[in-house]
């Protein structure tokens, strides 16, 4: 816990850890009613949780919004909600059980009060959780806005937030604890692993998970970058050579795929989400429908018909994939008449020049590719949303099978057509490198440095009002002001972009990479620069997220062995395309197709059966959780037998 602040704005003094921002117009009575709902005892349904008005600081101008509100919580009823939402901790034994609060003097790091046994970020979420099932008991709307109805147990916030009342709920950032997080992160230049527990003590278990994964793929490169390296200086003329970088390719993609899922298992397991239950999924703010009767809770709430849904994906989201897809290939048969007429040029008059323009339909294209998937991204974002998906994980699936399916095609497609329909190894290598290196730039640009200038000009502005209202210039923001400042800042929008990333760039590698070796290499560099990317603009350029409890990184592991299935059918291909192979069968390409199908197979066997025999979960930590599902087991068996003997004494 960080040590409590002064709100500025109030005679209470209490840490700030959440802020509320409601629209200028509010009415003063919703205002009042929403606060009074917050602060309520949970008995009465209301969160008991403290929350109070942030003023506009000295000289503050009418143009700011008055309606932000700090919220925080006494240290108690953190502990209470910690209950709740079902944190694990380290008990005493090592082991990690749910923390409750009879038994919490038996965990680790429980120490006086505990008040550094839940960080920041666990104390922010629950927060945000208990904010979150802030229940509609008998209002019928939201007082002063006739026209945002509300349903008996409902959630409030979400309701408003769907309607615009509630403009934003994000955590607030702690100078200090960031400022150490800063410096050991990326201020300093390191050969070194990324601090992974403070990342997660901060960030939550979500981020903390995308970043161990960030740095194990960079690792997880070095083997294929170091022996890319040697065969790009002697062998990358030599076709043939391919043959055993491919096979290298195969088990490297399965191995690393198998290897991250025993990794990521134990930091879930030493983070305490692991066995951590699910959480029953509120439905998403803007759901909308019917109003009816939840089967599952009896609460009344907005029901929306599967079927109907159903035939919204079928009959406009899949046809519209389908003709972005067409447009995809379209705008790759534009490239393909772009590189013939350079080649033509070239040909007929080969100079510096006309070197040098050689490159340029390939870095047309590789632009054209990142301007259509952002697009596409906006239309996939729209539609998805359109069909009204009850949980945001059914939301979030659905947006990552359009996304994926649409970035794959137009990413790969032209290398794909390059490689087995005009079997042009040398125009593969050249497009790939291409690709590769022109998305690294465009990305890093439009991820770090294009908010890092809009968030600077932000800043000045900010700092030119403070140095207004102020004689002499502050070492630090009042807290007003940097709350205001927090307000303006970008929202990170999650892991779905970095993670896309990273597969397409799994994808450049494990796919045509025995053909431009060099592509691990690249690849490595580019996720060194990442994580300083990445870990700056988290510190500085967007808010800070609400920590989210993740086991492992999700639908991506699926995309990701996907990805090398795909990969063994491409690297069989690029095998039994090579000249080397092809001087074996040289009498009949029957042949050569069947043997090339069959040694697919025979690998794709390989592929399943090694993912068999390596564990997702390690041995101690197996032993660990079954220990765990015994000693619950034998309480239940003595909590049975102890209400057993007592309703015999009653009966007596």
């Amino acid at each position: 816990m960080v040590p409590a602040v002064s709100a500025d704005c109030s005679s209470t003094s209490f840490t700030p850890l959440v802020v509320l921002e409601l629209a200028s117009d509010t009415k003063q009575e919703a205002i009042a009613w929403l606060l009074g709902r917050i602060r309520d005892p949970q008995q009465n349904g209301g969160t008991g949780l403290l929350v109070e008005q942030l003023g506009l600081g000295d000289g503050g101008s009418e143009k700011e919004n008055p309606n932000l509100f700090l919220v925080g919580a006494k240290w108690q009823r953190l502990l209470s909600g910690a209950e709740e939402v079902g944190l694990f901790k380290e008990f005493s034994d090592g082991s990690m059980r749910g923390f409750t609060c009879a038994n919490k003097h038996n965990f680790k790091h429980f120490e006086g009060d505990g008040d550094s046994f839940i960080s920041m970020a666990e104390c922010q979420y629950i927060i945000k959780h208990e904010l979150d099932t802030l229940r509609a008991k008998d209002e019928t709307h939201v007082p002063g806005h006739p026209q945002v109805k509300l349903y008996p147990g409902k959630s409030i916030i979400r309701r408003l937030l769907s309607k615009g009342v509630l403009i934003q709920v994000f955590p607030l950032h702690e100078k200090e604890e960031l400022k150490r997080l800063s410096y050991a992160w990326y201020q300093k230049v390191k050969l070194s692993f990324q601090p992974l527990d403070d990342i997660r003590r901060y960030y939550g278990e979500g981020q903390a998970l995308y970043f161990g994964f960030l740095e194990y793929f960079t690792f997880a490169l070095v083997p294929m970058a170091l022996i890319g390296v040697p065969y790009y200086l002697f062998d990358w003329e030599n076709y043939d050579k391919y043959v055993v970088f491919a096979v290298f390719n195969l088990v490297w993609c399965t191995v690393i795929l198998e290897l991250w899922k025993r990794f990521s298992t134990s930091l879930a397991y030493s983070w305490g989400t692991l066995s951590r239950k699910k959480a029953f999924e509120e439905p998403r703010p803007g759901f909308h429908g019917v109003l009816g009767f939840n089967p599952v809770t009896g609460r009344e709430e907005p029901l929306y018909s599967n079927t109907k849904r159903q035939l919204c994906i079928y009959l406009v989201s899949l046809p519209f994939v389908l003709l972005c897809l067409y447009l995809s290939l379209y705008v790759m048969m534009i490239y393909f008449l772009m590189e013939g007429w350079v080649l033509s040029v070239h040909d007929e008059e080969p100079t510096f020049w006309t070197g040098v323009l050689l490159f340029i339909p390939s870095i047309i294209y590789a632009v054209v590719i990142e301007i259509m998937n952002l697009v596409y991204r906006y239309a996939a974002e729209f539609l998805t949303g359109w069909e009204n998906h009850r949980l945001e994980s059914s939301y979030q699936n659905q947006l990552v099978l359009k996304v994926l399916v649409f970035n794959f095609f137009n990413c790969f497609a032209s290398l794909f057509y390059i490689a087995f329909a005009m079997q042009d190894m040398a125009l593969l290598r050249q497009s790939l490198a291409t690709l590769l290196i022109t998305s690294q730039i465009l990305n890093q640009v439009m991820e770090a440095f294009l908010p890092y200038w809009l968030q600077r000009r932000r800043n000045k502005k900010m700092m030119r009002k403070v140095q207004k209202r102020k004689a002499v210039a502050e070492a630090e923001l009042p807290l007003a002001e940097q709350v205001r400042l927090e307000a303006d800042m970008s929202t990170y929008l999650g892991t779905f972009d970095d993670y896309l990333e990273l597969f397409l760039l799994f994808g450049y590698v494990s796919l045509f990479s025995c053909v431009y070796p060099l592509a691990a290499v690249l690849v490595v560099l580019n996720n060194i620069t990442e994580v300083y990317s990445d870990a700056f603009k988290m510190c500085r350029v967007f808010k800070r997220p609400f920590s989210e409890p993740a086991a492992n990184i999700g639908v991506w592991q699926l995309a990701f062995e996907a990805m090398s299935v795909i990969a063994v059918v491409t690297n069989c291909s690029l095998i039994g395309m090579s000249p080397q192979v092809k001087a074996y069968f040289s009498e009949s390409e029957t042949q050569l197709i069947l043997w090339t199908v069959a040694i697919e197979h025979v690998l794709l066997a390989f592929k399943f059966i090694l993912s068999f025999i390596i564990p997702d979960v390690p041995k101690h930590i197996q032993i660990k959780l079954s220990r765990l599902e015994f000693e619950s087991l034998e309480a239940l068996k003595k909590k049975k037998m102890l209400e057993a003997s007592e309703l015999t004494k009653g009966i007596q």
